[in-house]
Parts: C-alpha cells; structure tokens; sequence
C-alpha cells in the first residue's frame, strides 16, 4: 500500500487507542452504512485474526459500531456506542471465527432491516486506512478513501461503455474502475472512484440505463 502524503502515515483524527483497531474499524462500520442506506434493526459483526483475539480491549468493538450509526472516527459518541445503538434499537451481536484471512484485520458486517440485508467485509490496512474487499458475495477493492459509484448490472454487452460515458458527459473523472462478476451474463458489480462528489441527477441517469439494476454512491 502506498501512502500519499505523510498524513497518510500518521492517521486520522480519531477517538484511540489504535489506527489500524479503532479508526479502520469505524470506516468499515460507517461504509457499511453508506452502502445499506439506512438504520438497521440488526447487526451481526464477524472478527478474525487480531481483531477477533483484542477487539474489546483496543475498542474495534465499539469502533465499529460507532461506524455503522454513522460516526466519523474522531465523533466523541463513539465510546457509548453500544449504549447508543441499543437506544436506537439496534441489535448488536459479535462473532469471534478462527478462519485464517488473507489480513490479520478482518471483519465482516452483516446489516439486516426486515427483508433488506447487506453483506460486507473489510480489513484494516493501517493509519486508519481500509480495503472493502466483497460485498455481498462480489470481490473488490475499495478503499472508502475517495468518492465511489457502485453499479449493480446485469452483466451484458456495453453496459460498461454506457456507465462510463454517462460519466463523461457529467465530466466526472475516473480514478479506478473494476467489475466483478460471479457468474458470466448474470448480475455483476461495477465499482468506479471517481475524482470529485456526485449528485443525484447523475446517479438517476445511471439507474434509466438499460439493464442497471441499483446505483449507490459513497462520499469522501
């Protein structure tokens, strides 16, 4: 992982003790959210490696669910956020696995709110910084660090070159691109960094294309 600018190597302003266990945990929660569109009812978190062995006592655990309410990492919230999310309704249930993961920072979120269910799952990478590396089942590579676009398509014949003119004619600039598919003409991910924010008309005009199924936006 290259880092940019020596803030990057410091980190974020955050609530401690730990970069890569408290402000990486929180990112995951809060993209997470992002990425559900809503408060959930129920959330069921996953550890593994080092997160699974010192989540409570380096505060991951509330970390991470400061996140997913939507706190930003140096929110002062975020150390009553499991009071806070069983205020809210939220149920909030930890796993510990012994699975061996390709990063010793793993977690995976699974948000539920009646029918509606979003799978994620994060690491860690350090200074603060993450990688969403599935969703919902998709492999990517996502860094939460940028303004994103995620498509959700069904994979067919120029719906990439239709997003990406879409794109141009908003004169939205690409920074990384990558679709993901599980099986060839079924549904596939299409995840887009872009340079700036985008608005909503944008994302409107991507959902009328032919053969788009939901279109979701993350802001840096």
């Amino acid at each position: 992982m290259k880092y940019r600018t020596v803030f990057d190597i410091i980190g974020p302003v955050m609530i401690g003790p730990s970069s890569s266990h408290t402000a990486g945990a929180a990112r995951i929660g809060r993209v997470a959210r992002t990425l559900f569109g809503q408060q959930p009812e129920r959330c069921d978190i996953y550890f593994y490696g080092s997160f699974a062995e010192t989540y409570k006592g380096h505060g991951t655990d509330v970390a991470i669910v400061g996140g997913i309410l939507d706190f930003d990492t140096f929110d002062p919230r975020i150390p009553r956020s499991l009071q806070l999310a069983k205020e809210k309704g939220v149920r909030v249930y930890f796993h510990e696995e012994e699975a061996i993961t390709d990063h010793p920072n793993t977690a995976k979120v699974v948000l539920q709110k009646g029918e509606d269910q979003l799978e994620v799952v994060g690491v860690s990478i350090g200074g603060g910084k993450i990688e969403i590396v599935e969703l919902n089942g998709f492999h990517l590579k996502l860094s939460g660090n940028h303004p994103a676009i995620l498509v959700v398509h069904t994979d067919r014949f120029g719906v990439i070159a239709s997003v990406s003119n879409m794109l141009a004619k908003h004169e939205i600039n690409i920074g990384h691109m990558e679709v993901s598919r599980k099986e060839k003409g079924k549904e596939a991910l299409m995840v887009i960094e872009v340079d700036q924010n985008v608005d909503d008309l944008l994302l409107q005009e991507l959902e009328r294309l032919p053969n788009i199924v939901t279109v979701t936006k993350i802001h840096d």
